[in-house]
C-alpha cells in the first residue's frame, strides 16, 4: 500500500489523524478522571495550567492580525479568577474578572496610548472573559460538596456531544449544518449529538445524584447547544484569522483551545442547571 493510501486510512473527512486523535483523547479523559477522584484541588491544578495554555495559544494566534495581548497579567488574572471562584463563590469570581480586566487595562495604556492600546486592550478582556471568567464555572461545580462528581458530568456530556456528532456526522453526515463557518458540521451530526448527549445526562444524573430522568435530558439539549455554540464560534475566530487549529499542543487535535472551545461555553449552562433544578 502507497504512502498516499496509508495516509487517506488514517485520515478522514474530518481531517484528523483519528488513532493519534483517540489515543491522545483518551488519555487526556483518564488524567482529568484522576485528578479529580484523587483530590478536588489537583484538577484544581489541572484546570489552572489548561486556561493558562489557553491563553497563550489565543495570544499567539491574534499575533497574525497584529493583536498583542497583555498576557503577565492575564494570566495572573486567570489564576485569581479560578482561584476565587473556587474558594468563595460567584460573587468573588466576577469580582475577580473585574479586577483582571481593570488590570489587563491599565498595564496596556502604561506601554502605550492610541489605537493599538485600545485594540489591545479590548481583545485582553474578550480573552478574559472567553477562556479564565467562563472556566470559573467549572471550578464553581467542583467547590460543590459533590462537585468531583458534578465536574465529572459536565465533561462527559461535552465528550457525549462531541463523540456523538463526529460518529454520526462522519457515517451518515449528507446536510451542512453552517456550510460557511464549519464546512464538515451536519445536521445528522448534530443529532447524533442529541441522541448521546441525553443519553449520558440521564443516565449520569441518575447514577451520580439519584435524580430525574428529565434533567438528565435537560442537560442534554443545553450541552450540545452550548457546545456547538461554542465549536462554531472558534471556527467563525479561526477563519477570520486564517488558521486550521489555534495550536499544536495536543496531537491529532489541534490546539487546546480546539477542545477548550465547547466546555467553557457549555459550563455556565451546566453550574445553573444543577444548581437550580440538581442543588447539592
Amino acid at each position: 500500500m502507497s504512502q498516499t493510501a496509508i495516509a487517506a486510512t488514517r485520515t478522514p473527512r474530518t481531517g484528523r489523524d483519528l488513532p493519534v486523535a483517540i489515543v491522545v483523547g483518551v488519555a487526556m479523559l483518564l488524567a482529568v478522571v484522576a485528578s479529580l477522584f484523587i483530590r478536588k484541588e489537583a484538577f484544581g491544578i489541572v484546570a489552572v495550567l489548561c486556561v493558562c495554555a489557553g491563553l497563550w495559544e489565543l495570544a499567539q494566534a491574534f499575533t497574525r492580525r497584529n493583536i498583542h495581548l497583555p498576557l503577565l497579567p492575564l494570566l495572573v488574572g486567570a489564576v485569581g479568577i479560578l482561584v476565587s471562584a473556587y474558594t468563595a463563590g460567584p460573587e468573588a469570581l466576577f469580582v475577580a474578572f473585574m479586577l483582571t480586566v481593570g488590570g489587563v487595562v491599565v498595564w496596556r495604556v502604561l506601554d502605550g496610548r492610541g489605537q493599538p492600546a485600545l485594540r489591545d486592550a479590548t481583545a485582553g478582556a474578550f480573552a478574559a472573559a472567553y477562556l479564565p471568567f467562563l472556566g470559573g464555572f467549572v471550578m464553581l461545580l467542583l467547590a460543590e460538596p459533590d462537585g468531583a462528581r458534578r465536574v465529572m458530568l459536565f465533561i462527559l456530556l461535552c465528550v457525549a456531544s462531541d463523540v456523538g456528532g463526529y460518529t454520526v456526522g462522519v457515517l451518515l453526515g449528507r446536510h451542512p449544518l453552517a456550510p460557511s463557518v464549519s464546512p464538515k458540521k451536519t445536521w445528522e451530526g448534530l443529532a447524533g449529538s442529541v441522541v448521546l448527549a441525553c443519553v449520558v445526562g440521564v443516565v449520569g444524573v441518575q447514577v451520580a445524584f439519584d435524580g430525574e430522568p428529565l434533567v438528565g435530558v435537560f442537560l442534554g439539549l443545553a450541552t450540545v447547544v452550548t457546545a456547538t455554540l461554542g465549536d462554531l464560534s472558534e471556527s467563525l475566530l479561526k477563519r477570520d484569522l486564517e488558521l486550521k487549529d489555534m495550536g499544536r499542543l495536543v496531537p491529532g487535535h489541534g490546539g487546546l483551545l480546539d477542545r477548550l472551545d465547547s466546555l467553557v461555553l457549555t459550563a455556565p449552562v451546566v453550574y445553573v442547571i444543577l444548581t437550580v433544578l440538581q442543588p447539592a
